[in-house]
């Protein structure tokens, strides 16, 4: 969380500081001609096809399949990030020293949200199923539009845009990594799971290792044999030979 929240003012390397790690990934962009952006802008325009198939899906859409749908789903997205840069611009200007304003601009966007939600109810088809389905949808989306805005970081550097893009962006670092963590941190705290992950992970060195003892086990025995076959060699040579030493000979 150090390295997420490493302030950005304070000069540091990528493994200290994410916002020096994400200029990094991003720095090629700054050297990509004008139809290196165009095509990096074609290729993030991929992440809008989940929106536009699941809008559709909505129970306020009322199986609807006019644009118009498609249309709203979009000022529902920029409504959204809207309210993110009031509420990013509110947090710089006023947390510190106008605590108050600050928190009366939270409790207004929040008691609007739940009104219009509560319309929603009330006068149309809006479930609250469509919310966690929407999430599909415009998570992508933001990421997309994400995308598309380092490209024109140029542009977006020196405006309060470019700060919501990068809060929202360390948004999206944090949720991938919960993401991916937190089935991790589940397996390792059940019983049995280290041991699991153990064999998993070294599953070859443990193959080979039960090659090697059977091959050991089986020179061991080999030997053993060898050292009992010599040694009954040794002993009826041994007798042979006290046996013929003993023999009367025989003159010619």
């Amino acid at each position: 969380m150090n390295w997420i929240w490493y302030p950005s003012f304070i000069p540091a390397e990528s493994d200290k500081s994410w916002k020096k790690w994400w200029d990094e990934e991003n720095d090629h962009l700054r050297k990509t001609g004008l139809w290196g952006k165009l095509l990096e802008i074609i290729l993030d325009l991929r992440y809008f096809f989940f929106q536009y198939g699941i809008v559709y899906r909505l129970n306020i859409a009322s199986h609807s399949r006019s644009v118009a749908v498609y249309l709203l789903s979009w000022i529902c997205i920029f409504a959204a990030i809207l309210i993110f840069v009031i509420v990013d611009y509110a947090r710089d200007r006023y947390a510190a020293k106008k605590h108050l304003k600050y928190r009366a601009i939270q409790s207004l966007i929040i008691v609007s949200l739940v009104a219009v939600i509560t319309l929603l109810l009330q006068f149309t088809s809006f479930e609250i199923v469509d919310f966690f389905i929407s999430l599909l949808a415009f998570i992508p989306t933001g990421w997309g539009l994400i995308s598309i805005a380092q490209v024109f970081k140029p542009f977006l550097q020196d405006t309060v845009l470019w700060e919501s893009v990068i809060a929202v962006a360390r948004f999206y670092e944090i949720m991938f990594g919960v993401i991916v963590m937190a089935p991790v941190a589940l397996l390792s705290w059940l019983p049995g799971s280290q041991e699991m992950q153990t064999r998993m992970l070294f599953n070859q060195a443990f193959s080979r290792g039960l090659q090697i003892s059977k091959i050991l086990i089986g020179k061991k025995s080999s030997g053993i044999r060898g050292t009992f076959s010599c040694f009954f060699f040794c002993m009826s040579f041994e007798l042979f030979t006290n046996f013929y030493s003993s023999m009367p000979k025989i003159e010619g």
